[in-house]
């Protein structure tokens, strides 16, 4: 795996046979040479792609937030702003298109589970400095795999929408920056995201 990831970082623990499947993360695994390498848990043993089993693991509150960012160019800003655009409110639309899609999103992914989320929550708001829409969505639940892929799609399909709405005023629009901002919960406990 060194071949097509590089070295693994120096300061990375290793994981026991017996808790490796524990999260969705890949994992560090030694090897007889006490060198280690990465292993994939959505990979079977002879290759084929697989759902993690997540029934070992400890039930808890898991939240993520996800951001993106949609440029939309003065024209575009200006209409949206004013909500003239031909489609309806984009704002409005956006949000319930992201709110829907975070619900969707084992349908949408082959091997995210299907998982009851106790909140989501998708904020848009304009940014006149550089005639952009910043897209923030946040998924909770409690449960034993995490929510970062319902916020992630939250925030895509906002932006999609976003475009969708706009398309007929300009083509020039960019969807940009889809990241994990924050999430919490779960064995790896807290991240967030660093520049």
């Amino acid at each position: 795996m060194e071949s097509v990831f590089g070295e693994p970082p120096a300061n990375t623990l290793s994981s026991s046979a017996s808790n490796r499947h524990l999260d969705n993360e890949p994992q560090l695994s030694s090897q007889n040479t006490g060198a280690c390498s990465f292993e994939l848990t959505h990979i079977g043993k002879s290759g084929e792609a697989q759902m993690v089993d997540v029934s070992p693991k400890e039930s808890s509150k898991r939240t993520a937030i996800a951001v993106c960012k949609v440029i939309l160019g003065k024209k575009v800003f200006d209409l949206v702003l004013a909500n003239q655009m031909a489609k309806g409110d984009v704002l409005s639309v956006a949000k319930i298109a992201g709110i829907t899609a975070a619900k969707q999103t084992s349908n949408l992914i082959p091997l995210c589970h299907n998982i009851s989320l106790s909140h989501v929550q998708v904020d848009l708001r304009l940014n006149h400095e550089d005639f952009s829409l910043t897209i923030e969505g946040e998924a909770a639940s409690t449960g034993k795999t995490g929510v970062e892929m319902e916020a992630m799609t939250a925030v895509s399909i906002a932006g999609l929408t976003v475009y969708d709405m706009c398309k007929a005023a300009s083509k020039d629009i960019a969807i940009t920056d889809i990241r994990l901002k924050h999430k919490s919960g779960g064995k790896s406990g807290e991240y967030w995201w660093r520049q």
